[in-house]
């Protein structure tokens, strides 16, 4: 009874190791225990089957001595491989009553003797499906056979031992796969998590955590769509509800960050299932914030190549012919090629029969040394016609230094070519005629000129200026004169030789330059037939036209050092014979050069004089006629040239006005006559007002108001002591327009006086019109007033007038006492001239001003009688 109940609790402790998946060892121990309460003195033994070696081997156990089990390792199975080899390799019970006696111990004779060992039992343990584990012995120190009831025994011990080795087996599967599930789950680099079948989450591993921003802890419970940005939880919602039906779906979606910033997802759901019913949903996400700004940026440059009207190719660099691997809509527009007749050719196929060499060979060039080049190069299109290419190559790099691409950006430039090719013509031509102009005349003159420098030949130069063309221009208008302009260029056409250069130079000025003359008399004969040539009407619009020229001739028969200089000396020429009386030709004169080269050399130290303030302002002053009280101050400009001395303002003044220099010129005037008056106010002697004269080409420039108040501004003096001086002339391009000036100048608190007064051509209407305070007198009109009954009924005239109009009469250019009294008797008002004093400079008038400070009796000596010794008199 007792060893019925060991056996039950032995066979118990086995069936519970078995249900807890207690380690093997521990297993196999119990059944071991097992059996020996069934066989009290059996040793059991397991040996586990090894089936890539087809091999036993003893399993680890405290029953067998170190050596024996060293003994039984990787014993190959076999028919004569005793007990267990035996058992193993016919998968049948070998029982071995004495091992002295089994030749299939032969091997383990010694190993069994030392261990003590006579009789083995051996079965083998196989799964239900005939897989062969190993096998189960039961080892007696003494010779035993086996009864049926310890067969019986053995045979279910092998069970156990099976059942316990695949229950092992599948619990160490189960935990690698759940090691393996657990590893990739929590290392994915992607978010892994769980959903229940309502969508929430049941745990998440920490690529999760890092791509949402919350920790675990804060997703587990909470609904997905909690963490998508609203616009995007229905496709969520739908992407999760096909997970949950049983299917797979990836979707693309838009998550909230944990700081409130929107990212893109790529999520990827699908069910889990147990015995075919879908128990949850696992998702898989990856954050494609990068992916897709990359993709819009690849779109947006995608969209930019496609938009721009330039043409753009990619080329496989690591192909030998390097074929067009990408063109956009522009190329395709420009050459008339489609995709199919590009794509896989090298683009060469754009050259045609006049590419420039040259181009093709730079491109080539870069192509080898893998640098950027630009070229223009003639291509053709599909349709043959060809066009200029503006071709921009560069070569393209991977993260390697690997050269993989180029990429040409072609800009169609045919139409710019064909307008330099234009501006190029009109550079050096005349619109109008067609002619070539002077900067290509000049050229034709220079080359020209360097050939006979070296052959010694003749080369003649004629200036053409028609006569009267101004009075057709202004009587018929201009379309008429720009029809002449042109009939008179194909009748001189006529005349001219093939190597002759005929040129239009401006306005009805024409040039003719002749290389091929051999005598001053050819040059003659050429003039008298263009003269004769230019004699015969022309007809324009049915209007019969005559018109004539004057013409200038020079030759290098003298001494010529530049090429320029046969132009001038027929500028020269043509105006000496425009005042012999026109219709003629004049050959140029030496003389008349020197005055005109003095002119030019002036010209250019009048430049020189603005830039190193070689001027100074001179002031005359401005008396009352009755008593001598100083009104005011005119402000008149000296030069004093470094190498001529004191130059009158009756040489340079005409020369500024000519050449457009009396502009700056008078901007100097006006800001150093506001200083100057700024600087005798600011040293508190007596001020008065000084007068500017103004040129009409200033008066009338844009910008003029704006320099009369810089001027003011700059030197901080109040504008009524400033007064303005212009002559008639300012009333000739628009009286109109001279009239809102002089208001706006009044309106700014400066007074302007009409200089010059009874000299011009203007209508006496505007007298009566301008907004100004005073008149100046002209000193032509003062000079006979004594003895000139005219002149004195003008200036009467004038006075009387302009007294009617409530304006200031000045008298100019008064040198004689009898002038003074003269005027004095015909109320005029202030007087000014040698008499009284000439113009000095800023501090002598100063000495005077404060000499005079109050008014002083009516005088018959000129103020300048009564500066103290020593001061200077100019």
């Amino acid at each position: 009874m007792l060893n019925e109940l060991l056996l039950m609790e032995a066979q118990q402790e086995v069936h519970e190791r078995i249900a807890q998946q207690v380690p093997l060892e521990e297993t196999l121990d119990a059944i071991a225990r097992w059996i020996e309460v069934l066989l009290p003195d059996a040793v059991v033994a397991f040996m586990r089957f090894d089936s890539k070696r087809q091999a036993l081997s003893l399993f680890p156990s405290q029953r067998f001595s170190p050596a024996y089990q060293e003994c039984l390792q990787a014993v190959p199975i076999g028919p004569n491989a005793a007990s267990f080899g035996s058992a193993a390799f016919c998968r049948e019970p070998v029982f071995t009553e004495d091992i002295h006696t089994d030749p299939r111990w032969s091997a383990f004779y010694d190993a069994a003797e030392r261990e003590g060992l006579r009789a083995c039992w051996s079965s083998p343990v196989l799964t239900a499906e005939g897989e062969l584990l190993g096998t189960f012995g039961t080892y007696f120190h003494e010779p035993r056979p086996p009864t049926e009831t310890s067969r019986r025994r053995l045979k279910q011990a092998a069970a156990l031992v099976s059942l316990a080795i695949v229950r092992d087996r599948d619990a160490s599967s189960h935990r690698a796969l759940a090691e393996w599930h657990r590893s990739l789950f929590v290392n994915h680099p992607d978010g892994v998590y769980e959903f229940d079948l309502e969508g929430h989450f049941q745990r998440g591993n920490a690529a999760l955590i890092r791509i949402t921003g919350y920790p675990e802890e804060a997703l587990i419970g909470r609904h997905f769509n909690q963490f998508i940005e609203p616009a995007y939880r229905e496709r969520t919602q739908a992407g999760f509800d096909i997970a949950r039906r049983g299917g797979s779906y990836q979707y693309d979606t838009v998550g909230i960050h944990r700081n409130g910033e929107p990212y893109y997802l790529e999520v990827l759901n699908f069910p889990v299932s147990v015995d075919g019913e879908v128990v949850g949903v696992y998702g898989v996400c990856r954050d494609i914030t990068a992916r897709k700004q990359e993709e819009e940026s690849r779109r947006l440059l995608e969209r930019g190549i496609q938009a721009t009207p330039n043409g753009v190719v990619m080329a496989d660099a690591t192909q030998p012919d390097m074929p067009l691997v990408y063109a956009n809509d522009a190329f395709y527009a420009i050459t008339g090629y489609a995709p199919d007749e590009v794509l896989g050719r090298n683009c060469r196929f754009l050259q045609g029969p006049n590419s420039d060499p040259e181009a093709v060979t730079a491109i080539h060039w870069a192509i080898t040394e893998r640098q950027a080049v630009d070229v223009a190069l003639l291509n053709y299109r599909k349709d043959g016609t060809p066009f200029w290419n503006h071709l921009s190559l560069s070569p393209v790099f991977d993260d390697a230094g690997t050269l993989t691409h180029y990429i040409g950006i072609q800009q169609d430039i045919t139409r710019q070519r064909e307008q330099e090719a234009q501006i190029a013509h009109q550079a050096t031509h005349d619109l109008l005629t067609g002619l070539p102009n002077r900067t290509a005349f000049d050229e034709c003159l220079q080359t020209a000129f360097e050939r006979v420098q070296e052959e010694q030949g003749l080369v003649v130069v004629m200036h053409l200026d028609l006569d009267g063309f101004r009075t057709i221009n202004d009587g018929l208008g201009y379309h008429i004169g720009n029809q002449l302009l042109v009939a008179v260029g194909d009748r001189l056409r006529q005349v001219m030789g093939d190597d002759d250069t005929l040129a239009r130079m401006t306005g009805d000025e024409f040039a003719l330059l002749l290389p091929d003359l051999d005598s001053r008399q050819a040059a003659i004969e050429m003039a008298e037939q263009v003269l004769h040539t230019l004699s015969r009407p022309f007809v324009v619009e049915d209007k019969p036209l005559h018109i004539s020229a004057s013409v200038g001739i020079a030759c290098n028969c003298e001494s010529v050092e530049q090429a320029g200089e046969l132009m001038q000396r027929a500028d020269v020429a043509v105006a000496d014979a425009k005042q012999e009386g026109r219709n003629i030709w004049n050959w140029y004169q030496c003389d008349r050069h020197r005055v005109t080269e003095e002119a030019v050399l002036l010209r250019h130290d009048l430049h020189t004089a603005l830039r190193h303030d070689q001027f100074e302002l001179y002031y005359q002053p401005i008396v009352e006629a009755v008593n001598g009280r100083i009104r005011g101050l005119e402000a008149l400009i000296r030069w004093h040239h470094p190498e001529r001395g004191m130059i009158s303002p009756g040489v340079f003044i005409p020369l500024a006005e000519q050449t457009g220099q009396i502009i700056p010129l008078g901007r100097w005037i006006l800001r150093r006559a506001c200083q100057d008056v700024a600087t005798m106010r600011a040293e508190g002697g007596r001020v008065v007002p000084v007068a500017v004269n103004i040129s009409s080409l200033q008066f009338r420039r844009d910008g003029f108001l704006a320099d009369v108040q810089a001027a003011l501004d700059d030197a901080g003096l109040p504008p009524e002591l400033l007064q303005l001086e212009v002559t008639e002339s300012v009333l000739l391009d628009g009286a109109e327009r001279a009239i809102e000036l002089i208001n706006q100048l009044k309106a700014m608190g400066i007074l302007v006086a009409l200089d010059d007064f009874g000299t011009g051509f203007s209508s006496l209407s505007y007298l009566r019109d301008l907004p100004i305070h005073k008149v100046k007198l002209d000193r032509s009109f003062i000079q006979d007033i004594a003895t000139s009954r005219s002149n004195a009924a003008i200036v009467q005239g004038i006075i009387t007038m302009a007294h009617h109009l409530d304006l200031v009469v000045v008298a100019e250019g008064i040198e004689e006492r009898e002038q003074q009294q003269d005027l004095i008797r015909r109320h005029c008002d202030l007087l000014q001239g040698f008499y009284f004093a000439k113009p000095m400079p800023r501090g002598a008038v100063m000495g005077l001003l404060d000499l005079l400070p109050e008014p002083v009796a009516p005088r018959a000596q000129p103020i300048s009688a009564l500066l103290v010794c020593g001061q200077p008199e100019t």
